[in-house]
């Protein structure tokens, strides 16, 4: 079966298996909403009628030839209204269980709710006859009933309401007689077609419902499989990447960016993993990316992509970030104090370096037609990587540049100035900065 996402055909056997779970919840959503709107539709019938009971009887008696009393209107709005919350709170354990409503409940329920305007209908005819009942506002609850079972999402269901509403009132109208009774025989076409048309809209109610279904459906699918790119997608790149290379889309172009960059490698553990087989290097390299990414995602950025045993982190791009340099440094020092404590409770301690610059880069979806990725390109890159790779020369953990220093401003109370620095592939001496 196919479905529609978007203006492209989907195959729903490629989307994954909880589909049918997720859109079961949520016609069990909608429902409720029909119940709810049912209870409301009753009690403000019920409080209508009787306020004009109270404040008009005479327009009542009047009406009903004296034969009302709010004794027949709440014998039947009250055990109606209790039935519907029973069924509200059927459906909401149902939502809980994480299961469906058997479908011989559903319309077990359908014909006990549609054939209430029958139950008073019978009052009217007895009160008033059968000419002016069947006349009069009554047959007309018959439609609540049917354009509310558009909510069940279900065409036989809504179908059924209106089977039941036009047998039952052709039934009323045809054979309900009152003892006594002089008024002439029922017209049988007349009734017939009341009836029928009665049955057609709930037809078309159920047709409604259909295409509501659909959207759902489509929806859904839409919603399953987004949420399927992003989870194969997110475990490449970080899900902030994915949730905006999904907002804009891959045409999206590139920008300048004011960011900090990070680089964070693994000191020594090549050596370290040569001996070492290679599970118990994937299992190592895994256990403290894990906790290092863990540490970055609460300040704030995101891994860009991993290098070997290592990584380059953003903060501020793709989502802009105020105080970028200040989460880059704080997560820095958390990570720092992360790994010391991990390497406590194993027997393959690991050191870091970590170098952090802050200016500007281009940053976008860079690549070829076929294959993007969202990226961060410039100067500002290439020297954050040359600080970091400066920690094995000052056989330090934590290096930062002039700018992350001065946007830190008097919170970097024990930076350590290294002076001018002679950098690889930069023809001057930079300024360095290490923090403990």
């Amino acid at each position: 079966m196919l479905g529609l996402l978007g203006n492209k055909k989907v195959d729903r056997a490629a989307v994954p298996a909880d589909f049918s779970h997720a859109l079961m919840r949520q016609v069990l959503r909608t429902e409720l909403i029909r119940i709810k709107a049912l209870i409301t539709t009753a009690a403000v019938l019920g409080f209508s009628i009787s306020a004009l009971y109270v404040f008009d009887p005479y327009a009542v008696n009047h009406l009903w030839h004296g034969h009302l009393t709010p004794a027949y209107l709440y014998a039947v709005l009250i055990p109606f209204i209790l039935f519907e919350l029973w069924i509200h709170r059927v459906i909401k354990r149902f939502l809980r269980l994480d299961r469906d409503v058997p479908a011989v409940r559903r319309y077990l329920g359908a014909l006990i709710e549609t054939s209430m305007p029958t139950i008073v209908l019978a009052l009217h005819i007895d009160s008033m006859g059968r000419v002016e009942a069947l006349g009069f506002v009554v047959p007309f609850i018959y439609f609540i009933f049917i354009i509310l079972s558009t909510l069940r999402l279900d065409f036989w269901l809504s179908t059924f309401t209106g089977f039941v509403a036009a047998a039952e009132l052709f039934y009323m109208a045809m054979f309900f007689q009152v003892a006594g009774s002089t008024e002439p025989p029922p017209d049988l076409y007349y009734h017939s077609v009341r009836s029928v048309v009665v049955l057609i809209c709930g037809m078309l109610a159920g047709a409604v419902g259909v295409q509501l279904r659909r959207q759902f459906e489509a929806s859904i699918l839409a919603a399953t499989a987004r949420d399927r790119v992003t989870n194969l997608f997110g475990q490449h790149v970080s899900p902030q990447v994915v949730e905006r290379l999904m907002a804009e889309g891959a045409a999206a172009g590139s920008e300048i960016r004011r960011v900090a960059v990070m680089f964070v490698d693994f000191r020594s553990f090549t050596a370290g993993a040569s001996t070492r087989s290679p599970r118990e290097v994937v299992d190592r390299l895994d256990g403290a990316f894990a906790v290092l990414v863990d540490i970055l995602d609460r300040h704030g950025g995101i891994v860009n992509k991993f290098l070997g045993d290592g990584f380059l982190a953003l903060f501020g791009a793709p989502l802009e970030a105020p105080d970028a340099a200040q989460h880059a440094v704080a997560a820095a020092r958390e990570m720092l104090g992360a790994n010391e404590r991990a390497n406590l409770r194993t027997s393959w301690p690991l050191r870091i370096g970590i170098g952090i610059h802050f200016g500007e880069v281009v940053a976008g979806n860079i690549g070829s037609p076929r294959r993007k990725e969202y990226t961060v390109i410039g100067d500002t890159v290439n020297f954050a990587s040359r600080l970091e790779a400066l920690n094995k020369e000052f056989d330090s953990q934590l290096l930062v540049s002039a700018a992350v220093r001065d946007a830190l401003g008097e919170d970097c109370a024990d930076a350590k100035p290294l002076g001018e620095v002679t950098v690889r592939g930069y023809d001057r001496p930079m300024t360095v900065w290490q923090l403990g």
